[in-house]
């Protein structure tokens, strides 16, 4: 009794999936599993992956951490466009480079690229703060906000426009069925009233 059970446990575990196992064997072997790819939310099609990039930021910087060790830690889970200008921003903040140069640079680089607005948006963020000494992470906060506001109104938008495009195939539905039954049948009967009356 014993013996088949422990074939049968066996058989389950490594032929239906040969593939899965090689899998957690190579992994094992090189010690971890596979590093998240950058672009992950992006690829999703995420509307709010940037708002929640910009949430993350914040809240890095309020915890303490400079600005490239932020940059650099929400860089991997970031769209394409804007990981990058972070990963840029926070390589040449650890090289020395002041504030202002290091996001001016992150934002030309970014130009016509996937993200560009945003990496403008917190570039010029960045920029102020290193100038007038301000709450970086509170900037970041409202900028999230800021962009999250605009998703909404976008998703706003595009409802309104969904009725207003809707209205007039159900228009083109109903407006027969009206006409049969809520007008033809008062004209019929004003119709038979003025003929049986002797008026015409």
């Amino acid at each position: 009794m014993g013996w088949p059970v422990l074939l049968l446990a066996g058989a389950l575990v490594v032929l239906p999936g040969r593939v899965a196992v090689s899998r957690r064997l190579r992994t094992f072997r090189k010690g971890g599993p596979a590093p998240v790819r950058g672009d992950s939310r992006c690829a999703s099609g995420d509307p709010l992956a940037v708002a929640s990039v910009f949430d993350l930021l914040a809240a890095c910087l309020r915890a303490g951490l400079p600005m490239a060790g932020a940059a650099r830690a929400v860089a991997p889970g970031a769209p394409r466009g804007l990981g990058d200008s972070l990963r840029h921003a926070a390589d040449l903040l650890a090289l020395g480079a002041d504030a202002t140069t290091a996001w001016e640079r992150a934002a030309h680089d970014a130009v016509g690229k996937p993200g560009a607005e945003e990496v403008e948006s917190l570039a010029r963020m960045a920029r102020r703060s290193a100038r007038s000494g301000a709450s970086l992470a509170v900037a970041v906060g409202e900028l999230a906000e800021q962009h999250r506001g605009a998703v909404e109104d976008v998703a706003a938008a595009r409802a309104e426009r969904a009725g207003v495009l809707i209205s007039g195939p159900l228009g083109l539905c109903f407006l027969p069925a009206f006409i049969c039954l809520g007008i033809v049948p008062v004209v019929i009967g004003l119709a038979g009233r003025v003929l049986g009356g002797g008026l015409l």
